[in-house]
């Protein structure tokens, strides 16, 4: 497929005098993985959450999946976000009292899923992920890794175009890290999943179709 599945174009945010994003352009192709990196302050997670619909552009123009979402009112934004989007940030933000199962459901019961088809799909990610055997377990009981896993699993429940990682290896040790980079190309492998992916971490740029570095909110 040769269409961008994620199209930004002249997008510009500022936060009072300081202007943090200075006119970026931005696409990424269906099963595309891409890394953005930069020193910390040159924009990358504003850029993140932008390109994720979680925040507003001052202007410029966002097309996800043939959506323009730009044009989209704050409901309708809300319920495309939560079809067409996944997000994992640097931590899991698991619900506490819930398990490994109910935690990956809960997204896909909020857009309106039986409990039937939300527990199967969940089940079958937690499988994809390797955590199977640990569906039952609360996120107390789950190793850091492991609660990352279930925050990958709950972000793909709902099938969506595009997979957004804000530092999701921030928080962990090297031999983890090695599992969750090697997880995102397996996901990319066997569900098409394209994945934009904000890191300081150069092993998993590298890893990356493409590396595209920010500086002073924009890219060079």
């Amino acid at each position: 497929m040769t269409d961008n599945i994620i199209q930004a174009k002249a997008i510009c945010k500022s936060f009072g005098e300081l202007q943090v994003l200075r006119g970026v352009d931005f696409s990424a192709k269906e099963a595309e993985i891409v890394a953005i990196t930069g020193a910390s302050g040159a924009g990358k997670t504003t850029l993140l959450q932008i390109l994720g619909t979680l925040s507003t552009p001052d202007s410029g123009k966002l097309i996800i999946d043939g959506t323009d979402v730009s044009g989209l009112g704050s409901k309708e934004l809300s319920s495309f976000r939560g079809r067409r989007v996944g997000f994992v940030f640097q931590f899991h933000h698991l619900l506490p009292e819930f398990d490994a199962l109910e935690n990956v459901m809960i997204p896909a019961l909020i857009a309106g899923r039986s409990q039937k088809d939300a527990m199967q799909s969940a089940k079958e990610l937690l499988a994809k992920v390797g955590l199977s055997a640990r569906e039952q377990h609360k996120p107390s009981e789950l190793s850091g890794g492991e609660a990352q896993r279930v925050a990958i699993a709950r972000a793909l429940i709902n099938r969506p175009a595009v997979l957004f990682a804000d530092e999701p290896t921030g928080n962990l040790d090297s031999a983890t890290k090695e599992e969750i980079h090697s997880l995102f190309f397996e996901l990319r492998k066997s569900l098409g999943q394209t994945i934009i992916i904000v890191t300081h971490d150069t092993a998993l740029a590298s890893l990356c179709d493409r590396s595209l570095t920010m500086k002073d909110g924009q890219f060079v």
